[in-house]
């Protein structure tokens, strides 16, 4: 823990205005040992730094001092190796949390450069195919769970029959559409270079790298498949 930490930890009780009594009691720990934190003295658990995240609805690594951005999505190369490893040991929400920011990141620079396209079509496009695949696993989820999937006004049976699967492959042939219609229209499209994708990006293009590298090699051995 550097300390950038014990700053920026007692920065953030600042700006949310409270004492250091009351943010210790909300944190679940005593005022002195927030004081020690908060002072460079003691390094936190990582329990703590969660719960702290949380509480001051700030990243990891902002808190860290590893990004200026509050909701920076930045990782380590070894972060990104661990969470692609299909046989990671990496367990529950750690897991998770590593998995999530590594979409999270990709998605982000996706959107960006869509955005620099001004096409409102394929950016629509893109997010109803990603959020029929969100709705899908959710409801997975939800149904697993033993909920009432009357929250949900799509039939349970007209959607085990693959109505998202079709909606995604609509999608996916609308984006294209758009982006063929960019490309007669001689669209300038943005550089997607790795050099270029690194330098605007940067923390972010590692997501995006691991995502397409582990995707592609897993989709280049089930073509192998016979």
């Amino acid at each position: 823990m550097n300390s950038a930490f014990s700053r920026t930890l007692s920065l953030l009780r600042q700006e949310k205005g409270v004492s250091q009594r009351v943010a210790a009691g909300e944190l679940g720990i005593s005022q002195a040992l927030l004081s020690h934190y908060e002072n460079g003295i003691r390094e936190p658990g990582l329990a703590f730094v969660v719960r702290a995240c949380d509480y001051y609805g700030v990243s990891a690594d902002f808190i860290l001092g590893r990004t200026l951005s509050k909701v920076g999505n930045m990782l380590t190369e070894q972060d990104i190796l661990d969470a692609a490893e299909p046989r990671n040991t990496l367990r529950g929400s750690v897991l998770a949390t590593l998995q999530s920011k590594l979409l999270s990141g990709a998605v982000g620079v996706l959107f960006e450069l869509l955005g620099k396209l001004g096409d409102k079509a394929a950016v629509n496009a893109a997010a109803a195919y990603l959020g029929s695949a969100v709705y899908q696993l959710y409801r997975h989820l939800y149904r697993s769970s033993g909920a009432n999937e009357s929250y949900f006004s799509l039939d349970s049976g007209v959607c085990a029959m693959g109505l998202a699967d079709a909606d995604m492959k609509l999608s996916e042939a609308r984006f294209a559409a758009a982006l063929g219609s960019l490309s007669a229209q001689k669209a300038e499209f943005p550089d997607l270079s790795a050099a270029a994708v690194a330098a605007a990006y940067p923390g972010r293009c590692q997501s995006l790298n691991q995502v397409l590298s582990t995707s592609d090699a897993r989709l280049a051995a089930l073509s192998k498949q016979p």
